[in-house]
């Protein structure tokens, strides 16, 4: 067709089909009605395609269909058995406010596919490839999963479709946003959600996200303002766009905080916590433990920044002081660096002020009288005289050190300042120790 081609508002009564057509200009079936099957195999659209508003009440397919523009598909109904594609896109594939009624199969490589408000009346299964979804505000009836299809499509396992359209676009599949979905029937496999907004989704403890969804990494690289250094883990988006403005530069980041879109409220951390503990918990559900644990350690983050009257001050100091020390029980270095810093700090005090110079048994005199014995018994001397820095010295404080972790006594001879310092260690030093051994557990079970 050389023209532009007009069916807007027609109705087919039977079975329309357009074998191989091509579509030079545009393609007009707004509010179109097919009553019967409505084929377009092989179809190519030069410009855009619009069904909006359209209705098929039959079998709808477009297998192998190729749009070098837009299809748009908003609107529409599909009340009868769906196959839309395998069909490729260069622009987008909008199915906002479309309506499915019986069970669809979608697959579909484009550049991006727009589900905003579409309804799901039945089971529904996308497949795409090089696209970047939305699915704001869907209505989720039934499950409907969304995939990112590995290998170009087939058509009837035979036949490869020719993606030569999409030539340079950059691969994978990508979820900008489930904001107002009902989770708990969406499946999410092998997506790109680093960029996905979550907060404003129901029931997303029940999500599933299967394979391997990957999400946004914190900064990478050591600050100096002050001085640290973030560790690697898996951040929601909305943690990014709070932090992007209040991000500390040091003098040559390598990367920083992505900034949101201006147009959506950013969540504050409260709301940002409570999206990390139901995703954190729907991996747990599914025996994702080291994946929940860096949603963990996200929740813990943005109570820590809470400043809302629910979280105190004091309940900030102590998520503070959990974070210093073990990373919320997550990061076993930090773990491990303060427990030999405790125990390099007990040996150097007990060398100082712990251990007696000399270390002699106790001793006792009597004298007999008749069928009476007076005994004298004298103390032991465990006074601080001489050199403090020796190996003997040490080799005592690094005994009774080493003993503390493990929550036993040195069974030394050690000054009242040494006693107490003793004591501070066998409380001090199994605690971390055992949250070091809690951060190795939580990265390895299963």
């Amino acid at each position: 067709m050389i023209g532009d081609a007009w069916f807007s508002g027609a109705t087919f009564s039977d079975g329309a089909w357009f074998t191989v057509p091509t579509f030079t200009r545009d393609a007009f079936f707004n509010g179109a009605t097919f009553n019967g099957a409505a084929m377009f195999p092989g179809a190519r659209f030069k410009r855009d395609a619009r069904f909006e508003g359209a209705t098929f009440n039959g079998v709808a397919r477009f297998d192998l269909a190729r749009f070098h523009r837009d299809a748009r598909f908003d609107e529409a109904t599909f009340a009868g058995p769906s196959m839309l594609g395998p069909l490729v896109c260069v622009g987008c594939v909008g199915l906002d406010g479309a309506v499915f009624e019986t069970p669809a199969t979608i697959e579909i490589a484009a550049t991006a596919v727009s589900c905003r408000r579409t309804r799901w009346m039945s089971t529904a299964a996308l497949r795409l490839r090089y696209a970047t979804a939305d699915l704001t505000d869907a209505v989720l009836s039934a499950p409907v999963a969304v995939a990112a299809h590995p290998t170009p499509f087939t058509h009837s396992d035979v036949r490869a479709v020719d993606e030569g359209l999409l030539a340079g676009a950059e691969r994978g599949v990508r979820v900008t946003s489930v904001r107002g979905v009902d989770a708990a029937h969406l499946v999410l496999t092998d997506t790109d959600l680093s960029a996905c907004r979550f907060f404003g989704a129901f029931h997303l403890d029940q999500i599933r996200l299967e394979g391997h969804c990957t999400f946004a990494p914190v900064p990478e690289g050591w600050y100096i303002r002050p001085p640290f250094r973030w560790t690697r883990r898996r951040t929601l988006a909305e943690e990014h766009h709070w932090r992007a403005p209040r991000a500390i530069s040091g003098l040559s980041p390598p990367r920083r905080w992505r900034p949101g879109s201006p147009t959506v409220r950013i969540p504050q951390p409260a709301e940002v916590a409570a999206t990390y503990r139901q995703l954190r918990k729907a991996l747990e559900d599914s025996k994702n433990e080291p994946g929940s644990a860096d949603f963990y350690y996200g929740e813990m983050e943005m109570r820590r920044h809470d400043r809302t009257p629910e979280t105190t001050a004091v309940e900030r100091g102590l998520l503070r002081a959990y974070w210093l020390i073990s990373g919320y029980g997550l990061r076993a270095s930090r773990a491990l660096f303060w427990l030999g810093f405790t125990m390099a700090s007990t040996v150097l005090a007990l060398m100082l002020w712990g251990l007696p110079t000399n270390v002699p048994l106790p001793s006792a005199s009597g004298i007999t009288t008749g069928n009476t014995i007076s005994l004298n018994a004298k103390k032991p001397d465990l006074s601080i005289t001489g050199d403090r820095w020796t190996l003997r010295r040490a080799d005592r404080a690094v005994r009774a050190s080493v003993n503390a972790v493990v929550f036993r006594t040195s069974g030394q001879d050690l000054t009242p300042a040494g006693r107490y310092i003793e004591i501070v260690s066998r409380i001090v030093e199994p605690i971390l120790l055992a949250l070091a051994v809690l951060a190795v557990r939580e990265r390895v079970k299963r």
